[in-house]
C-alpha cells in the first residue's frame, strides 16, 4: 500500500476482492448511479422546477449525466494530446473514469429547490442550529461518499477510490480551518474560498469538506501531496468543474428556450446596446442605477477585471458578446421554440456546436493562476461561457416570477426544518420518530467531541440538516403537507422515512 498508484487507487480502504475484476474507477461509477441518492437527483431542481407540468428540462440527474459526459470527452481528449501527457503525469494522471465518476457524484447532496435550497439550509444551519460549519452542496456530497450512505449495514459511505474522492473536491478545504493558512485569506483567495460579502468571519462561500470529514479528504489527497499545491484541484477535479461549467452555460440555456422564457428581444436588447454604446465612461456608482440595455453587461465586463484579471481581456469579451449575439440570439432564439422535430434539431445542433469548440478549447497548465485550474477553457471560450452564464443570470434568474417561487420554497424549508427539530424534541414521540431521523441524529452525535455544548441539540440540527437534504423537491412539499395536516394521504406521505 506504500506504492503511489496503489494509494490512488485505494487509500486507506478495504477493497473487496470481486470488484477487482473490474477498473477499480468502474467501480467507484457503479456504486455512485447504484445509490438511491443518485437517482433522488431526478426530482431536484436544476434551474426549473421538474415538477411542473411534464416539461423535458433538466434535473440534477440529467445534468449530472450530462458533466459526466463532457468530462469523460474532456479527458480522453487531453491524453491523444502530446502536448499535455508529461503535464498531466507530474500532476498525478487524469483517468476518465476517475473523471466521470467524480462527474456523476459531484451533486450527490444538492438539496431540494436547487441553489436556494442550499442557501436556506445553511442560514438555518449556522444562525438557528448553531452548526459553525453551516451547510454547503459541495461538502454535503462529500459527506454522503465517506459517511452518510448506508452500505453492508455499516456508514461507511461508498467506499470510493482515493482518487476519485479527491476528484470530486472541487474546493479542497473546510469552511474556516483547513488547510492551515486557510486560502480564504490568500490575495487573491480561490474560486469560491472567499467569504461571503456580508459576513466576513463566516468563512468560505463555497467549501468541499466539513470539518468533520476532514481527515477523509486529507487522506483522499495524500497520493497528490506535492503534485498540486494543498488548496488546488487535482487535474481530474479541474476537469469535472470545467465540464460543470459548460454544461451549465449550454444545457440550462436549452430548458429557458424551451420553455419559452428567454426572449429574443431582452437579450439582443442589452449586448447590440453594448456592442453600439460607449459606456466605459460611466462610473461605477452609476452604472448599476443606469438601467439602461448594455449597463448590465457592462458590469460584468468590470466584474471580470477586478476578479479574474489574470485572464479578463477586453477584446476577447467583445468577441465573445458577438459570437453569443450572432449564435443564440441570431440563431436558437430566432424562433420561439414550438415542440416541432425542426425546433428540437435546432437545440441539439446548437448544444452540440458550443459543445464541441469548448471541449477542443481545453488546456493544461503546469502553473495555473490562484482563481484557475491545471486544466481551463482557453481564454475566448473562457469569455464566452462567462456571457451565456450572463444571460442565464440576467434573464432567467433575476425575473420576479422566479423569485415569487423561490420565496415560497424558502419558506417551506423554513418551515420544515422546524417542525423536523419539534418532532425530534418531543419526549411522548420518542419511539415513534422516523428510524432515518434516529439513525443520523446517532451519527452526528458520535462526529461531535466530548464536551460540546448542547451536544444533543446540535447532533439533532445536523440530523435534520442531512434528512432535508436527501429529500426531492416533491417529497419535501409532500412531508410539509403532512406535517402541517394538510395532506388527506396517510400512508404515502411515509415513503420519505
Amino acid at each position: 500500500m506504500d506504492d503511489p498508484r496503489a494509494r490512488r487507487l485505494f487509500g486507506d480502504r478495504l477493497v473487496a476482492p470481486g470488484d477487482l475484476a473490474s477498473s477499480p474507477f468502474r467501480v467507484d461509477r457503479d456504486r455512485i448511479v447504484s445509490s438511491p441518492f443518485f437517482a433522488r437527483l431526478g426530482g431536484v431542481t436544476q434551474v426549473i422546477s421538474p415538477g411542473g407540468g411534464g416539461l423535458l428540462v433538466h434535473n440534477r440527474l440529467t445534468h449530472s449525466l450530462k458533466v459526466a459526459q463532457v468530462g469523460r470527452a474532456i479527458a480522453e481528449r487531453l491524453l491523444r494530446d502530446e502536448r499535455y501527457g508529461d503535464v498531466l503525469e507530474k500532476l498525478g494522471g487524469c483517468d476518465p473514469d476517475v473523471v466521470e465518476a467524480a462527474a456523476l457524484a459531484h451533486d450527490l447532496g444538492h438539496p431540494p429547490f436547487g441553489h436556494l435550497g442550499e442557501r436556506v439550509l445553511d442560514r438555518l444551519a449556522r444562525q438557528r442550529l448553531r452548526l459553525r460549519d453551516g451547510f454547503e452542496g459541495n461538502a454535503q456530497s462529500y459527506r454522503i461518499v465517506t459517511s452518510t450512505e448506508i452500505r453492508s449495514q455499516a456508514t461507511i459511505g461508498l467506499n470510493l477510490t482515493a482518487a476519485t474522492r479527491a476528484a470530486i473536491l472541487k474546493y479542497p478545504w473546510t469552511r474556516r480551518t483547513f488547510p492551515t493558512p486557510h486560502p480564504r485569506h490568500m490575495d487573491p483567495p480561490p474560486r469560491g474560498a472567499a467569504a461571503p460579502p456580508d459576513d466576513p468571519d463566516g468563512g468560505s462561500l463555497k467549501f468541499g469538506a466539513y470539518s468533520t470529514e476532514v481527515e477523509d479528504m486529507v487522506q483522499a489527497r495524500l497520493p497528490f501531496a506535492g503534485l498540486v499545491a494543498d488548496w488546488q484541484q487535482t487535474a481530474e477535479a479541474s476537469v469535472m468543474d470545467t465540464a460543470d461549467d459548460i454544461a451549465y452555460a449550454i444545457h440550462d440555456l436549452e430548458d429557458v428556450h424551451r420553455v419559452g422564457v428567454l426572449q429574443q428581444g431582452a437579450v439582443a436588447a442589452e449586448l447590440m446596446a453594448w456592442q453600439r454604446s460607449a459606456f466605459r465612461d460611466v462610473p461605477d456608482e452609476e452604472l448599476a442605477s443606469f438601467g439602461r440595455p448594455g449597463s448590465a453587461i457592462e458590469a460584468l465586463r468590470r466584474q471580470l477585471h477586478r476578479k479574474d484579471g489574470w485572464i479578463s481581456d477586453d477584446d476577447a469579451f467583445a468577441a465573445a458578446v458577438e459570437q453569443v449575439r450572432a449564435e443564440l440570439v441570431d440563431g436558437l432564439l430566432s424562433a420561439p421554440f414550438d415542440g416541432s422535430l425542426e425546433a428540437e434539431a435546432q437545440v441539439a445542433a446548437f448544444s452540440a456546436t458550443w459543445t464541441r469548440r469548448l471541449v477542443e478549447s481545453i488546456e493544461v497548465t503546469e502553473s495555473p493562476a490562484v482563481r484557475s485550474g491545471h486544466v481551463l477553457l482557453a481564454p475566448a471560450q473562457w469569455h464566452e461561457v462567462q456571457v451565456l452564464k450572463f444571460v442565464q443570470n440576467r434573464f432567467v434568474l433575476a425575473r420576479p416570477d422566479l423569485a415569487l417561487h423561490q420565496r415560497g420554497q424558502a419558506r417551506l424549508l423554513s418551515s420544515l426544518v422546524e417542525a423536523l427539530l419539534a418532532w425530534l424534541a418531543d419526549p411522548d414521540e420518542t419511539e415513534r420518530l422516523p428510524r432515518r431521523i434516529r439513525d443520523l441524529v446517532e451519527l452526528a452525535e458520535a462526529e461531535l467531541p466530548e464536551g460540546t455544548g448542547d451536544r444533543l441539540g446540535r447532533a439533532r440540527g445536523r440530523a435534520v440538516i442531512d434528512f432535508v437534504a436527501a429529500l426531492t423537491d416533491s417529497q419535501a412539499i409532500a412531508l410539509m403537507e403532512a406535517l402541517s395536516g394538510r395532506s388527506r394521504q396517510l400512508w404515502t406521505d411515509a415513503f420519505v422515512l
